[in-house]
């Protein structure tokens, strides 16, 4: 039975829920809703808005927090479409902005679209299962080249190459539609002794073409500053991420808003004129302790960052 449980929610409220003040946070990942239901619980005074892209996960989270009533407003969005047009949607500024960029639980356990190489399921991987191309249609009409780069640059793994030949070798065969039939593929491309590591050798792979499916890296890369924007000043931002390449988008965009000065380090003078527009309020991500880890092991890889607004 599939169970979904919020990561890192002692530091998550803490940081963001406020204390009993009123609050509006933007829940920008809404997924089953358990962090928006916890935010609502701990400030009878916090109103929420939350985005999603997912049709099946939203109603699921609009059944969890129905109790809520007007105090939890819900868009069916990606993130970048809600803070392009955040000004049309919301009356004020929020308080608070809460990123959580894993994919949730429920695709893997219960979405039945090949996010898991551990059934054989259609290989889809879309978040938004009305929009864009399925992980299949990627895998055919890429080229070899194509893969190699996508699979090494969005799942940094260093046998992309043999992993990406082996793929267009199968697919000449027929096409490659089913997520365990890929996992195999992967299997059987890698080293022998890579298929017994600490993960299994096409976690990395199937990471890449979530990633790339979704276009993952450059919406959280062209949402950050949108979002920014909207925050109140005092306002703050919270970011749990859970691999190295969106954690680096993350900690390279706070650490330019925490700057009092953006031009390029060959500049001899200032001439920007800037000033600092935020600080960082965790100088290093909180991690998942172990008892968390323990109870909850997809929390292990999760690291969250919190900026606040000074201007």
């Amino acid at each position: 039975m599939f169970i979904h449980k919020p990561i890192l929610l002692d530091p998550v409220l803490t940081f963001l829920a406020g204390q009993q003040e009123e609050v509006l946070l933007v829940d920008a990942t809404l997924g089953e809703g358990g962090h928006a239901e916890a935010f609502l619980s701990s400030n009878p005074r916090l109103v929420l808005v939350g985005i999603e892209r997912d049709r099946q996960i939203i109603d699921r989270a609009r059944e969890r927090l129905d109790r809520f009533g007007r105090r939890a407003r819900l868009f069916r969005m990606d993130f970048l479409e809600f803070f392009s047009s955040v000004a049309e949607l919301v009356d004020r500024s929020p308080q608070c902005i809460f990123f959580d960029l894993g994919v949730s639980m429920f695709h893997y356990q219960a979405s039945g679209r090949g996010f898991s190489f551990r059934r054989s399921e259609p290989l889809d991987m879309r978040l938004d299962s009305e929009k864009d191309e399925t992980a299949a249609q990627l895998i055919a009409t890429s080229s070899e080249e194509e893969l190699k780069s996508l699979i090494r640059r969005f799942g940094e793994e260093r046998f992309a190459a043999a992993i990406s030949a082996a793929i267009v070798a199968e697919r000449k065969k027929g096409a490659i539609e089913d997520s365990q039939a890929l996992a195999r593929i992967v299997w059987n491309a890698v080293p022998p002794a890579y298929r017994h590591g600490r993960i299994h050798p096409a976690t990395r792979t199937f990471q890449a073409l979530r990633i790339a499916v979704n276009g993952e890296l450059d919406l959280l890369e062209a949402t950050l500053p949108l979002a920014f924007d909207s925050l109140s000043v005092g306002g703050r931002m919270g970011v749990i991420s859970f691999h190295s390449l969106e954690d680096r988008i993350v900690k390279r965009f706070f650490q330019e808003r925490n700057k009092s000065c953006t031009c390029p380090s060959e500049s001899p003078i200032c001439q920007c004129g800037g000033q600092r527009r935020a600080r960082i309020l965790t100088r290093k991500p909180i991690f998942a302790a172990e008892a968390e880890i323990r109870a909850n092991p997809a929390s292990r890889s999760a690291r969250f960052r919190i900026l606040e607004k000074i201007v």
